[in-house]
């Protein structure tokens, strides 16, 4: 079974949107440990548009579970990371002009920032996972600069329809082997809902699944803790797919 990892960014977006104090972050970090959250994770954009400062630091001493930051390879938001010491840190793409993150990190174009990046968080014992396309010449750059794991970005399977989603599973598959045969952790994240998860989370090997909006979505109707709850049972009984 893999671990949940609980996005909880779009309560902040929520807050910002009044700029005001509340919904809190921190409240709703709570929330999704009662609902059986393995992980609380949160974006630290460079443009600030929903988790700020505050709440990360607020975050690193109330989370009891695994504090998952993802960031750019932005020097303002490297130092913060090092400072504070999330226990995993992932590594992912950022345009100020996009409403979400559009794709994986390309890593093999940016090969120099990116092995820097990752030199800094092991140092500061901060285990590092890159963001990444299901691409096996990103997947091995991640190893050759030495990251802990690699978050398979799912955007392209969740947009996906009848054969074409089948396609896109295959090709995650693929690459989830590949991790796997490198010594890398298998994550997986971005799209995926109460119907599209389970496929993903059966892949053989996986590790972490990262969601965010599909249960703060869900948590507007029948609130946080029971939102997660429900995805944690959805795939808590996969049966793994592909070799391990």
């Amino acid at each position: 079974m893999p671990e949940l990892g609980v996005n909880i960014d779009h309560v902040a977006t929520l807050r910002q949107a009044r700029k005001t104090y509340e919904p809190d972050p921190v409240w709703a970090a709570m929330a999704a440990e009662l609902g059986g959250a393995d992980g609380i994770t949160v974006h630290l954009r460079e443009d600030r548009r929903h988790i700020q400062d505050r709440d990360l630091r607020l975050l690193r001493e109330t989370v009891t579970v695994k504090l998952n930051l993802e960031l750019s390879c932005n020097r303002d938001v490297l130092t913060i990371a090092g400072q504070i010491r999330p226990d995993q840190a992932t590594l992912v793409p950022e345009r100020r002009e996009e409403i979400t993150t559009e794709g994986g990190l390309d890593a093999v174009a940016h090969r120099a920032a990116v092995a820097q990046a990752v030199r800094e968080m092991k140092a500061a014992g901060i285990h590092v996972s890159l963001f990444l396309d299901p691409l096996i010449d990103q997947i091995e750059l991640a190893a050759q600069v030495g990251a802990d794991a690699v978050e398979l970005h799912t955007g392209q399977y969740a947009l996906a329809r009848g054969t074409d989603q089948q396609n896109e599973l295959a090709k995650l598959v693929a690459a989830g082997r590949r991790i796997g045969e490198l010594g890398m952790a298998l994550h997986a994240g971005h799209g995926l809902n109460y119907h599209n998860v389970r496929p993903v989370a059966g892949i053989a090997g996986m590790h972490e699944l990262n969601i965010g909006h599909s249960i703060v979505a869900r948590a507007v109707f029948v609130g946080l803790e029971r939102a997660v709850r429900e995805m944690k049972d959805l795939v808590a009984d996969v049966v793994p797919r592909g070799p391990s």
